[in-house]
Protein backbone atom coordinates (compact mmCIF):
# COMPACT_ATOMS: atom_id res chain seq x y z
CA UNK A 1 0.00 0.00 0.00
CA UNK A 2 0.75 3.48 -0.61
CA UNK A 3 1.33 6.85 1.68
CA UNK A 4 -1.42 8.79 -0.92
CA UNK A 5 -4.05 10.42 0.54
CA UNK A 6 -7.25 8.77 -0.10
CA UNK A 7 -8.85 12.49 -2.48
CA UNK A 8 -7.32 14.31 -4.35
CA UNK A 9 -5.96 17.88 -3.13
CA UNK A 10 -8.83 20.39 -3.36
CA UNK A 11 -7.51 23.48 -5.06
CA UNK A 12 -8.44 26.33 -2.62
CA UNK A 13 -11.82 28.66 -3.09
CA UNK A 14 -11.21 32.14 -3.85
CA UNK A 15 -12.26 34.47 -1.38
CA UNK A 16 -15.71 36.76 -1.75
CA UNK A 17 -13.22 39.67 -1.37
CA UNK A 18 -11.49 38.10 -4.84
CA UNK A 19 -14.78 37.36 -6.61
CA UNK A 20 -16.03 41.09 -5.69
CA UNK A 21 -12.54 41.91 -7.19
CA UNK A 22 -13.01 40.28 -10.03
CA UNK A 23 -16.81 41.22 -10.64
CA UNK A 24 -15.09 44.97 -10.67
CA UNK A 25 -13.58 44.24 -14.22
CA UNK A 26 -16.95 43.59 -15.39
CA UNK A 27 -16.71 47.77 -15.85
CA UNK A 28 -15.27 47.86 -18.70
CA UNK A 29 -18.01 46.35 -20.52
CA UNK A 30 -20.21 48.15 -19.32
CA UNK A 31 -18.56 51.36 -20.15
CA UNK A 32 -18.33 50.36 -23.55
CA UNK A 33 -22.02 49.62 -24.45
CA UNK A 34 -22.41 53.07 -22.51
CA UNK A 35 -20.29 54.85 -24.67
CA UNK A 36 -21.80 53.12 -27.81
CA UNK A 37 -25.26 54.67 -26.59
CA UNK A 38 -23.23 58.12 -26.02
CA UNK A 39 -22.18 57.69 -29.63
CA UNK A 40 -25.84 56.80 -30.59
CA UNK A 41 -26.88 59.90 -29.41
CA UNK A 42 -25.27 62.01 -30.80
CA UNK A 43 -26.34 60.52 -34.13
CA UNK A 44 -29.49 60.27 -33.31
CA UNK A 45 -29.35 64.04 -31.97
CA UNK A 46 -27.32 64.89 -35.66
CA UNK A 47 -30.85 63.41 -37.54
CA UNK A 48 -33.37 64.08 -35.23
CA UNK A 49 -35.42 66.69 -37.63
CA UNK A 50 -36.92 63.54 -39.80
CA UNK A 51 -37.33 60.59 -36.72
CA UNK A 52 -37.98 63.09 -33.97
CA UNK A 53 -36.31 63.37 -30.19
CA UNK A 54 -37.25 59.88 -29.22
CA UNK A 55 -34.39 57.68 -30.72
CA UNK A 56 -32.66 60.40 -28.66
CA UNK A 57 -33.82 60.25 -25.24
CA UNK A 58 -33.69 56.54 -25.57
CA UNK A 59 -30.32 56.27 -26.53
CA UNK A 60 -28.87 58.77 -23.75
CA UNK A 61 -31.52 57.19 -21.00
CA UNK A 62 -29.34 53.79 -22.18
CA UNK A 63 -25.77 55.46 -22.11
CA UNK A 64 -26.68 56.68 -18.60
CA UNK A 65 -27.90 52.72 -17.55
CA UNK A 66 -25.26 51.53 -18.54
CA UNK A 67 -22.66 53.88 -17.17
CA UNK A 68 -24.00 54.21 -13.31
CA UNK A 69 -23.91 50.26 -13.61
CA UNK A 70 -20.33 50.43 -14.83
CA UNK A 71 -19.44 52.81 -11.96
CA UNK A 72 -21.06 51.11 -9.34
CA UNK A 73 -19.22 47.92 -10.90
CA UNK A 74 -16.21 49.87 -10.42
CA UNK A 75 -16.90 50.24 -6.58
CA UNK A 76 -16.29 46.43 -6.02
CA UNK A 77 -12.23 46.75 -7.01
CA UNK A 78 -10.11 46.72 -4.32
CA UNK A 79 -9.04 50.14 -2.36
CA UNK A 80 -5.67 49.45 -1.25
CA UNK A 81 -4.38 49.46 -4.89
CA UNK A 82 -4.30 53.06 -7.22
CA UNK A 83 -5.27 52.57 -11.19
CA UNK A 84 -2.53 55.08 -11.91
CA UNK A 85 -0.52 57.43 -10.86
CA UNK A 86 -2.32 60.20 -11.36
CA UNK A 87 -5.49 58.17 -8.96
CA UNK A 88 -2.01 57.82 -6.57
CA UNK A 89 -1.06 61.72 -6.46
CA UNK A 90 -4.85 62.26 -5.61
CA UNK A 91 -5.36 60.29 -2.66
CA UNK A 92 -2.09 60.82 -1.32
CA UNK A 93 -2.32 64.34 -0.92
CA UNK A 94 -5.17 65.15 1.80
CA UNK A 95 -5.95 68.52 0.03
CA UNK A 96 -6.22 66.81 -3.19
CA UNK A 97 -8.41 63.62 -2.08
CA UNK A 98 -11.08 65.92 0.01
CA UNK A 99 -11.51 68.29 -3.26
CA UNK A 100 -11.64 64.89 -4.95
CA UNK A 101 -14.52 63.43 -3.00
CA UNK A 102 -16.44 67.04 -2.32
CA UNK A 103 -16.42 67.11 -6.69
CA UNK A 104 -17.38 63.09 -6.76
CA UNK A 105 -20.28 63.88 -3.79
CA UNK A 106 -21.62 67.16 -5.70
CA UNK A 107 -22.04 64.85 -9.06
CA UNK A 108 -23.46 62.10 -7.24
CA UNK A 109 -26.36 64.14 -5.29
CA UNK A 110 -26.99 66.12 -7.84
CA UNK A 111 -27.59 63.29 -10.13
CA UNK A 112 -29.56 61.84 -8.12
CA UNK A 113 -31.70 64.95 -7.16
CA UNK A 114 -32.07 66.11 -10.52
CA UNK A 115 -33.09 62.25 -11.31
CA UNK A 116 -35.65 61.85 -8.44
CA UNK A 117 -37.34 65.39 -9.15
CA UNK A 118 -37.38 64.74 -13.22
CA UNK A 119 -39.18 61.70 -11.65
CA UNK A 120 -41.55 63.08 -10.13
CA UNK A 121 -42.45 66.19 -12.20
CA UNK A 122 -42.18 65.41 -15.77
CA UNK A 123 -45.62 64.53 -17.52
CA UNK A 124 -43.92 63.06 -20.28
CA UNK A 125 -42.83 59.11 -20.21
CA UNK A 126 -39.90 59.94 -22.03
CA UNK A 127 -38.49 62.53 -19.07
CA UNK A 128 -39.92 60.25 -16.49
CA UNK A 129 -37.35 57.35 -18.29
CA UNK A 130 -34.26 59.65 -18.75
CA UNK A 131 -34.50 60.85 -15.11
CA UNK A 132 -34.40 57.31 -13.68
CA UNK A 133 -31.49 56.78 -15.71
CA UNK A 134 -30.00 59.97 -14.46
CA UNK A 135 -30.62 58.42 -11.08
CA UNK A 136 -29.11 55.16 -11.36
CA UNK A 137 -25.94 56.62 -12.98
CA UNK A 138 -25.78 59.10 -9.71
CA UNK A 139 -26.36 55.38 -7.20
CA UNK A 140 -23.82 54.52 -9.06
CA UNK A 141 -21.55 57.33 -8.44
CA UNK A 142 -22.25 56.82 -4.71
CA UNK A 143 -20.64 53.15 -4.89
CA UNK A 144 -17.81 55.33 -6.20
CA UNK A 145 -17.85 57.70 -3.66
CA UNK A 146 -17.63 54.94 -1.19
CA UNK A 147 -15.39 53.73 -2.21
CA UNK A 148 -12.77 56.74 -3.26
CA UNK A 149 -13.53 57.39 0.38
CA UNK A 150 -11.86 53.93 1.33
CA UNK A 151 -8.93 54.66 -1.00
CA UNK A 152 -8.05 58.02 0.49
CA UNK A 153 -7.82 56.45 3.90
CA UNK A 154 -5.45 54.04 2.68
CA UNK A 155 -3.11 56.12 0.63
CA UNK A 156 -3.08 59.47 2.73
CA UNK A 157 0.44 60.26 3.46
CA UNK A 158 -0.14 62.70 6.07
CA UNK A 159 -1.81 59.17 8.13
CA UNK A 160 0.03 56.50 6.74
CA UNK A 161 4.05 56.08 6.41
CA UNK A 162 5.06 55.30 2.64
CA UNK A 163 5.34 51.68 1.72
CA UNK A 164 9.18 50.81 2.15
CA UNK A 165 8.70 49.85 -2.17
CA UNK A 166 7.64 52.74 -3.01
CA UNK A 167 9.63 55.35 -1.06
CA UNK A 168 12.32 57.06 -2.73
CA UNK A 169 13.15 58.87 0.37
CA UNK A 170 17.52 59.52 0.27
CA UNK A 171 18.18 58.51 4.41
CA UNK A 172 19.56 61.61 5.74
CA UNK A 173 23.47 61.42 6.58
Amino acid sequence: MTDLPASAPSRSTPSARTVFQWLSYLQYPAMLVALYYAARTGLAAGVSGQAGWGPVYAAANMALLHAGIGIGLSSLQDPTRTQNAFSRRVWEDPRKGRWMLGLMAAYALGAMALGLVGAYVAGDPVVAQLSLGLLAFGLGMVGLLKTAMEMREHHRLDRNPPRAADATMVPAR
